[in-house]
Protein backbone atom coordinates (compact mmCIF):
# COMPACT_ATOMS: atom_id res chain seq x y z
CA UNK A 1 0.00 0.00 0.00
CA UNK A 2 1.59 3.29 -1.04
CA UNK A 3 1.53 6.29 1.27
CA UNK A 4 -1.67 7.77 -0.05
CA UNK A 5 -3.87 10.74 0.78
CA UNK A 6 -5.80 10.74 4.04
CA UNK A 7 -9.44 11.78 4.21
CA UNK A 8 -9.61 15.58 3.86
CA UNK A 9 -10.38 17.32 7.14
CA UNK A 10 -13.49 19.01 5.73
CA UNK A 11 -15.07 15.57 5.18
CA UNK A 12 -14.67 14.40 8.76
CA UNK A 13 -17.67 16.16 10.35
CA UNK A 14 -20.10 14.42 8.00
CA UNK A 15 -18.55 11.08 8.86
CA UNK A 16 -18.89 11.69 12.58
CA UNK A 17 -22.63 12.23 12.61
CA UNK A 18 -24.29 8.99 13.60
CA UNK A 19 -27.89 8.52 12.52
CA UNK A 20 -29.24 6.48 15.42
CA UNK A 21 -32.59 4.96 14.58
CA UNK A 22 -35.09 2.37 15.69
CA UNK A 23 -34.29 -0.65 13.56
CA UNK A 24 -36.86 -2.76 11.77
CA UNK A 25 -34.31 -5.36 10.90
CA UNK A 26 -34.01 -7.49 7.79
CA UNK A 27 -35.75 -10.87 8.07
CA UNK A 28 -35.16 -14.28 6.44
CA UNK A 29 -38.02 -13.73 4.00
CA UNK A 30 -36.29 -10.64 2.61
CA UNK A 31 -32.92 -12.29 1.98
CA UNK A 32 -32.11 -14.12 -1.26
CA UNK A 33 -29.48 -16.87 -1.14
CA UNK A 34 -27.51 -17.12 -4.39
CA UNK A 35 -25.99 -20.56 -5.07
CA UNK A 36 -23.33 -21.49 -7.62
CA UNK A 37 -24.37 -24.99 -8.67
CA UNK A 38 -20.96 -25.48 -10.33
CA UNK A 39 -19.37 -25.32 -6.87
CA UNK A 40 -20.26 -28.24 -4.54
CA UNK A 41 -19.14 -26.19 -1.51
CA UNK A 42 -21.57 -23.43 -2.47
CA UNK A 43 -24.43 -25.90 -2.77
CA UNK A 44 -23.72 -27.46 0.63
CA UNK A 45 -23.22 -24.13 2.41
CA UNK A 46 -26.40 -22.67 0.93
CA UNK A 47 -28.47 -25.69 1.97
CA UNK A 48 -27.17 -25.45 5.53
CA UNK A 49 -27.83 -21.72 5.67
CA UNK A 50 -31.36 -22.06 4.36
CA UNK A 51 -32.09 -24.66 7.01
CA UNK A 52 -30.50 -22.78 9.92
CA UNK A 53 -32.12 -19.46 9.05
CA UNK A 54 -35.42 -20.81 7.73
CA UNK A 55 -34.98 -19.06 4.37
CA UNK A 56 -37.99 -19.62 2.07
CA UNK A 57 -37.27 -22.06 -0.75
CA UNK A 58 -38.44 -19.43 -3.26
CA UNK A 59 -35.59 -17.18 -2.07
CA UNK A 60 -32.87 -19.63 -3.13
CA UNK A 61 -31.58 -18.82 -6.62
CA UNK A 62 -29.35 -21.24 -8.50
CA UNK A 63 -26.87 -20.01 -11.10
CA UNK A 64 -23.67 -21.38 -12.61
CA UNK A 65 -20.32 -19.68 -13.18
CA UNK A 66 -16.57 -20.41 -12.83
CA UNK A 67 -15.43 -20.81 -9.22
CA UNK A 68 -11.74 -21.63 -9.61
CA UNK A 69 -10.57 -17.99 -9.68
CA UNK A 70 -10.96 -14.88 -7.60
CA UNK A 71 -12.57 -12.66 -10.24
CA UNK A 72 -15.28 -12.78 -12.88
CA UNK A 73 -15.04 -10.63 -15.97
CA UNK A 74 -17.64 -7.94 -16.43
CA UNK A 75 -19.34 -10.04 -19.13
CA UNK A 76 -19.44 -13.15 -16.95
CA UNK A 77 -20.86 -11.21 -14.02
CA UNK A 78 -23.52 -9.38 -16.01
CA UNK A 79 -24.82 -12.69 -17.37
CA UNK A 80 -25.14 -14.11 -13.86
CA UNK A 81 -26.62 -10.90 -12.47
CA UNK A 82 -29.28 -10.81 -15.18
CA UNK A 83 -30.20 -14.43 -14.46
CA UNK A 84 -30.55 -13.65 -10.73
CA UNK A 85 -32.69 -10.62 -11.52
CA UNK A 86 -35.04 -12.71 -13.62
CA UNK A 87 -35.54 -15.22 -10.80
CA UNK A 88 -35.77 -12.77 -7.92
CA UNK A 89 -38.84 -13.10 -5.71
CA UNK A 90 -40.79 -9.98 -4.71
CA UNK A 91 -39.74 -8.28 -1.50
CA UNK A 92 -36.06 -9.25 -1.59
CA UNK A 93 -33.92 -6.58 0.09
CA UNK A 94 -30.49 -8.22 0.36
CA UNK A 95 -28.30 -11.07 -0.93
CA UNK A 96 -26.36 -13.84 0.79
CA UNK A 97 -23.79 -15.10 -1.71
CA UNK A 98 -22.98 -18.69 -0.80
CA UNK A 99 -19.35 -18.94 -1.89
CA UNK A 100 -15.85 -17.66 -1.17
CA UNK A 101 -14.43 -17.46 -4.67
CA UNK A 102 -14.92 -15.23 -6.68
CA UNK A 103 -14.77 -12.12 -4.52
CA UNK A 104 -14.42 -9.67 -7.39
CA UNK A 105 -16.23 -8.77 -10.63
CA UNK A 106 -14.19 -6.63 -12.99
CA UNK A 107 -13.06 -3.60 -10.98
CA UNK A 108 -15.79 -4.02 -8.32
CA UNK A 109 -16.07 -6.31 -5.35
CA UNK A 110 -18.56 -9.11 -6.00
CA UNK A 111 -20.81 -7.90 -3.16
CA UNK A 112 -20.97 -4.35 -4.50
CA UNK A 113 -21.54 -5.61 -8.04
CA UNK A 114 -24.58 -7.58 -6.83
CA UNK A 115 -25.72 -4.67 -4.67
CA UNK A 116 -25.60 -1.95 -7.33
CA UNK A 117 -25.29 -3.80 -10.60
CA UNK A 118 -22.06 -3.50 -12.56
CA UNK A 119 -21.10 0.18 -12.70
CA UNK A 120 -17.52 1.42 -13.07
CA UNK A 121 -18.35 4.69 -11.35
CA UNK A 122 -17.91 2.62 -8.17
CA UNK A 123 -14.26 1.99 -9.14
CA UNK A 124 -11.16 4.17 -9.19
CA UNK A 125 -7.84 3.43 -10.88
CA UNK A 126 -6.21 6.65 -9.64
CA UNK A 127 -6.71 6.57 -5.86
CA UNK A 128 -9.66 8.90 -6.25
CA UNK A 129 -13.22 9.00 -4.95
CA UNK A 130 -15.93 6.68 -6.23
CA UNK A 131 -19.69 6.94 -6.50
CA UNK A 132 -21.27 7.08 -3.02
CA UNK A 133 -23.81 4.75 -1.51
CA UNK A 134 -27.22 6.11 -0.54
CA UNK A 135 -27.30 3.48 2.22
CA UNK A 136 -24.40 5.06 4.15
CA UNK A 137 -25.31 6.21 7.67
CA UNK A 138 -28.92 5.23 7.00
CA UNK A 139 -29.10 7.71 4.12
CA UNK A 140 -28.25 10.75 6.23
CA UNK A 141 -27.04 13.66 4.06
CA UNK A 142 -26.72 11.41 1.01
CA UNK A 143 -25.62 13.32 -2.12
CA UNK A 144 -27.87 13.48 -5.14
CA UNK A 145 -25.79 10.97 -7.11
CA UNK A 146 -25.80 8.35 -4.34
CA UNK A 147 -27.07 4.97 -5.48
CA UNK A 148 -29.28 2.81 -3.27
CA UNK A 149 -27.96 -0.77 -3.05
CA UNK A 150 -29.53 -4.10 -2.28
CA UNK A 151 -26.76 -5.13 0.19
CA UNK A 152 -24.85 -8.35 -0.37
CA UNK A 153 -22.52 -10.42 1.81
CA UNK A 154 -20.40 -13.51 1.11
CA UNK A 155 -20.91 -16.62 3.25
CA UNK A 156 -17.17 -17.18 3.06
CA UNK A 157 -14.72 -19.66 4.54
CA UNK A 158 -11.72 -21.80 3.70
CA UNK A 159 -13.93 -24.89 3.88
CA UNK A 160 -17.59 -25.80 4.16
CA UNK A 161 -17.07 -26.66 7.82
CA UNK A 162 -15.74 -23.16 8.45
CA UNK A 163 -18.77 -21.64 6.74
CA UNK A 164 -21.09 -23.79 8.86
CA UNK A 165 -19.32 -22.63 12.03
CA UNK A 166 -19.71 -19.04 10.84
CA UNK A 167 -23.44 -19.59 10.31
CA UNK A 168 -23.76 -21.17 13.74
CA UNK A 169 -22.07 -18.15 15.34
CA UNK A 170 -24.48 -15.83 13.59
CA UNK A 171 -27.50 -17.79 14.78
CA UNK A 172 -26.09 -17.97 18.33
CA UNK A 173 -25.66 -14.20 18.37
CA UNK A 174 -29.36 -13.39 18.05
CA UNK A 175 -30.70 -11.50 21.07
CA UNK A 176 -27.62 -12.52 23.06
CA UNK A 177 -26.96 -8.94 24.26
CA UNK A 178 -23.22 -9.63 24.65
CA UNK A 179 -21.46 -7.95 27.58
CA UNK A 180 -18.22 -7.42 25.71
CA UNK A 181 -15.89 -4.70 24.49
CA UNK A 182 -15.37 -2.98 21.16
CA UNK A 183 -11.64 -2.56 20.55
CA UNK A 184 -10.55 0.46 18.49
CA UNK A 185 -6.87 -0.37 18.03
CA UNK A 186 -4.28 2.28 17.22
CA UNK A 187 -1.15 1.31 15.30
CA UNK A 188 2.15 2.94 14.35
CA UNK A 189 1.32 2.33 10.68
CA UNK A 190 0.66 5.95 9.68
CA UNK A 191 -0.99 5.22 6.33
CA UNK A 192 -3.35 2.59 7.76
CA UNK A 193 -4.06 4.16 11.16
CA UNK A 194 -6.27 6.89 9.67
CA UNK A 195 -9.47 5.59 11.31
CA UNK A 196 -8.01 6.55 14.68
CA UNK A 197 -9.26 10.06 13.85
CA UNK A 198 -12.76 8.66 14.50
CA UNK A 199 -12.10 6.76 17.69
CA UNK A 200 -12.51 9.44 20.36
CA UNK A 201 -15.79 10.70 18.90
CA UNK A 202 -17.10 7.16 18.61
CA UNK A 203 -16.37 6.37 22.25
CA UNK A 204 -17.87 9.67 23.41
CA UNK A 205 -21.15 9.27 21.52
CA UNK A 206 -21.99 5.59 21.96
CA UNK A 207 -22.68 5.35 25.69
CA UNK A 208 -24.49 2.04 25.34
CA UNK A 209 -21.35 0.09 24.42
CA UNK A 210 -18.09 -0.57 26.22
CA UNK A 211 -14.99 0.56 24.34
CA UNK A 212 -11.23 0.27 24.68
CA UNK A 213 -8.67 1.95 22.46
CA UNK A 214 -5.30 0.31 23.08
CA UNK A 215 -2.12 0.44 21.08
CA UNK A 216 -1.50 -2.62 18.92
CA UNK A 217 1.18 -3.88 21.30
CA UNK A 218 -1.44 -4.03 24.08
CA UNK A 219 -4.32 -5.39 22.01
CA UNK A 220 -3.89 -9.12 22.48
CA UNK A 221 -5.40 -11.83 24.64
CA UNK A 222 -8.80 -10.15 25.05
CA UNK A 223 -11.59 -12.73 25.35
CA UNK A 224 -14.63 -10.41 25.29
CA UNK A 225 -14.42 -9.01 21.75
CA UNK A 226 -17.71 -7.75 20.26
CA UNK A 227 -15.90 -5.56 17.72
CA UNK A 228 -12.26 -5.09 16.68
CA UNK A 229 -11.10 -2.42 14.23
CA UNK A 230 -7.54 -1.54 13.34
CA UNK A 231 -5.21 -0.59 10.49
CA UNK A 232 -2.31 -2.87 9.60
CA UNK A 233 -0.97 -5.18 6.92
CA UNK A 234 -1.25 -8.05 9.42
CA UNK A 235 -2.61 -8.51 12.93
CA UNK A 236 -0.16 -10.76 14.84
CA UNK A 237 -2.41 -10.81 17.93
CA UNK A 238 -5.33 -12.37 16.01
CA UNK A 239 -4.88 -15.97 17.30
CA UNK A 240 -5.00 -14.69 20.91
CA UNK A 241 -8.40 -12.98 20.62
CA UNK A 242 -11.73 -14.38 21.78
CA UNK A 243 -14.69 -13.21 19.70
CA UNK A 244 -18.23 -13.34 21.07
CA UNK A 245 -20.92 -14.53 18.62
CA UNK A 246 -21.86 -11.77 16.21
CA UNK A 247 -18.63 -9.77 16.47
CA UNK A 248 -17.47 -7.80 13.39
CA UNK A 249 -13.75 -7.15 12.89
CA UNK A 250 -11.58 -5.71 10.14
CA UNK A 251 -8.22 -4.14 9.37
CA UNK A 252 -7.73 -1.18 7.03
CA UNK A 253 -5.23 -2.18 4.36
CA UNK A 254 -4.90 -2.38 0.59
CA UNK A 255 -6.16 -5.79 -0.52
CA UNK A 256 -7.64 -7.52 2.52
CA UNK A 257 -10.51 -8.47 0.21
CA UNK A 258 -8.29 -10.89 -1.71
CA UNK A 259 -9.68 -13.70 0.37
CA UNK A 260 -7.54 -16.68 -0.63
CA UNK A 261 -3.88 -17.07 -1.62
CA UNK A 262 -3.13 -13.56 -0.34
CA UNK A 263 0.61 -13.71 0.36
CA UNK A 264 1.13 -9.95 0.39
CA UNK A 265 -1.25 -9.06 3.25
CA UNK A 266 -3.60 -10.58 5.78
CA UNK A 267 -6.90 -11.56 4.21
CA UNK A 268 -10.18 -10.41 5.76
CA UNK A 269 -11.12 -14.10 5.78
CA UNK A 270 -8.63 -14.66 8.60
CA UNK A 271 -10.94 -12.73 10.95
CA UNK A 272 -13.71 -15.26 10.30
CA UNK A 273 -11.30 -18.17 10.73
CA UNK A 274 -10.35 -16.71 14.13
CA UNK A 275 -14.00 -16.49 15.24
CA UNK A 276 -15.41 -13.17 14.07
CA UNK A 277 -18.87 -13.22 12.45
CA UNK A 278 -18.27 -10.50 9.86
CA UNK A 279 -15.46 -8.63 8.14
CA UNK A 280 -14.60 -6.40 5.19
CA UNK A 281 -11.66 -5.84 2.86
CA UNK A 282 -10.93 -4.08 -0.40
CA UNK A 283 -10.29 -6.10 -3.56
CA UNK A 284 -8.06 -3.56 -5.32
CA UNK A 285 -5.84 -0.72 -4.09
CA UNK A 286 -8.30 1.79 -2.58
CA UNK A 287 -5.91 4.35 -1.08
CA UNK A 288 -6.66 5.25 2.50
CA UNK A 289 -9.83 7.26 2.00
CA UNK A 290 -11.89 6.84 5.15
CA UNK A 291 -15.01 6.64 2.99
CA UNK A 292 -13.82 3.36 1.44
CA UNK A 293 -13.65 1.56 4.78
CA UNK A 294 -16.11 0.85 7.60
CA UNK A 295 -16.68 3.68 10.07
CA UNK A 296 -16.55 1.79 13.39
CA UNK A 297 -18.86 4.25 15.14
CA UNK A 298 -21.58 4.05 12.52
CA UNK A 299 -21.27 0.27 12.23
CA UNK A 300 -21.55 -0.29 15.98
CA UNK A 301 -24.29 2.32 16.50
CA UNK A 302 -26.51 0.69 13.86
CA UNK A 303 -25.69 -2.78 15.19
CA UNK A 304 -26.35 -1.79 18.80
CA UNK A 305 -29.76 -0.40 17.84
CA UNK A 306 -30.84 -3.74 16.37
CA UNK A 307 -29.74 -3.84 12.72
CA UNK A 308 -28.58 -7.14 11.30
CA UNK A 309 -24.88 -7.49 10.55
CA UNK A 310 -25.32 -6.98 6.80
CA UNK A 311 -27.33 -3.79 7.33
CA UNK A 312 -24.96 -2.31 9.91
CA UNK A 313 -21.80 -3.12 7.91
CA UNK A 314 -23.20 -1.70 4.69
CA UNK A 315 -24.37 1.49 6.41
CA UNK A 316 -20.84 2.07 7.69
CA UNK A 317 -19.12 2.42 4.27
CA UNK A 318 -19.68 5.57 2.22
CA UNK A 319 -17.90 4.37 -0.94
CA UNK A 320 -18.23 0.55 -0.93
CA UNK A 321 -17.64 -0.24 -4.60
CA UNK A 322 -14.17 -1.71 -4.08
CA UNK A 323 -14.86 -3.51 -0.79
CA UNK A 324 -16.16 -7.03 -0.18
CA UNK A 325 -18.42 -7.79 2.80
CA UNK A 326 -18.11 -11.26 4.32
CA UNK A 327 -19.94 -12.93 7.20
CA UNK A 328 -23.34 -14.18 8.37
CA UNK A 329 -25.82 -11.55 7.16
CA UNK A 330 -28.67 -12.03 9.64
CA UNK A 331 -26.68 -12.03 12.90
CA UNK A 332 -28.50 -9.67 15.28
CA UNK A 333 -27.13 -9.59 18.85
CA UNK A 334 -28.80 -6.36 19.93
CA UNK A 335 -32.39 -6.44 18.67
CA UNK A 336 -35.30 -5.10 20.71
CA UNK A 337 -38.04 -7.65 21.45
CA UNK A 338 -41.14 -8.07 23.59
CA UNK A 339 -41.77 -11.16 25.69
CA UNK A 340 -44.70 -12.29 27.83
CA UNK A 341 -44.79 -14.25 31.08
CA UNK A 342 -47.24 -14.69 33.95
CA UNK A 343 -46.42 -11.17 35.18
CA UNK A 344 -47.29 -9.52 31.86
CA UNK A 345 -45.45 -8.00 28.89
CA UNK A 346 -41.78 -7.00 29.00
CA UNK A 347 -39.42 -5.30 26.56
CA UNK A 348 -35.81 -6.44 26.28
CA UNK A 349 -33.66 -3.91 24.50
CA UNK A 350 -30.26 -2.56 23.72
CA UNK A 351 -29.55 0.97 22.51
CA UNK A 352 -26.38 2.72 21.43
CA UNK A 353 -27.37 6.06 22.94
CA UNK A 354 -30.86 5.61 24.42
CA UNK A 355 -34.13 6.53 22.74
CA UNK A 356 -37.88 6.91 23.18
CA UNK A 357 -39.96 4.17 21.55
CA UNK A 358 -43.65 3.63 20.85
CA UNK A 359 -45.58 0.74 22.43
CA UNK A 360 -47.96 -0.80 19.90
CA UNK A 361 -50.62 -3.46 20.48
CA UNK A 362 -52.76 -5.63 18.20
CA UNK A 363 -55.29 -8.48 18.52
CA UNK A 364 -52.68 -10.85 16.97
CA UNK A 365 -49.21 -10.73 15.41
CA UNK A 366 -50.70 -10.00 11.98
CA UNK A 367 -52.03 -6.64 13.22
CA UNK A 368 -53.57 -4.16 13.02
CA UNK A 369 -51.26 -2.39 15.49
CA UNK A 370 -52.07 0.85 17.29
CA UNK A 371 -49.93 2.99 19.58
CA UNK A 372 -50.93 2.92 23.25
CA UNK A 373 -47.97 4.65 24.88
CA UNK A 374 -44.26 5.23 24.94
CA UNK A 375 -41.26 3.81 26.77
CA UNK A 376 -37.72 5.07 27.27
CA UNK A 377 -35.04 2.61 26.20
CA UNK A 378 -31.84 3.58 28.03
CA UNK A 379 -28.34 3.36 26.60
CA UNK A 380 -27.07 -0.19 26.86
CA UNK A 381 -29.07 -3.25 27.85
CA UNK A 382 -32.39 -3.08 29.69
CA UNK A 383 -35.35 -5.29 30.53
CA UNK A 384 -38.45 -3.47 31.73
CA UNK A 385 -42.13 -4.16 32.24
CA UNK A 386 -44.61 -2.62 29.85
CA UNK A 387 -47.83 -0.98 31.02
CA UNK A 388 -50.00 -3.25 28.87
CA UNK A 389 -52.86 -5.06 30.62
CA UNK A 390 -53.96 -7.37 27.82
CA UNK A 391 -53.22 -7.76 24.13
CA UNK A 392 -52.75 -10.51 21.60
CA UNK A 393 -49.47 -9.01 20.42
CA UNK A 394 -47.20 -6.17 21.59
CA UNK A 395 -44.24 -4.59 19.87
CA UNK A 396 -41.93 -1.66 20.62
CA UNK A 397 -40.70 0.50 17.75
Amino acid sequence: MPKFPSCPRHLLPALLLFCVHAARALGPGELAVIVNVSDPASVEAAAYYRQQRDIPVANVIEVSFPHERGALSREEFERVHAEVGAKLAPGIKAFALAWTRPWRAGCMSITSAFAFGYDESFCSSTCGPTRPSGYFNNGRNAPDNAAMPRPAMLLAGESVDQVKRLIDRGVAADYSYPKGTVYLVRTEDTARNVRSLLFDETMAQLRGLQFASPRAAEAFGQQDVIGYFTGAVRVPALPTLGFLPGAPADHLTSVGGTLLDNTAQMSALEWLTAGATGSYGTVIEPCNHLQKFPHPGILMSMYAEGDTLIEAYWKSVAWPGEGVFIGEPLARPFGTRTVRDEAGWWVESHSATGRRAAIEVAPSVVGRYRTVGFVTLPAGYARQKLPVLSAGAVRVR
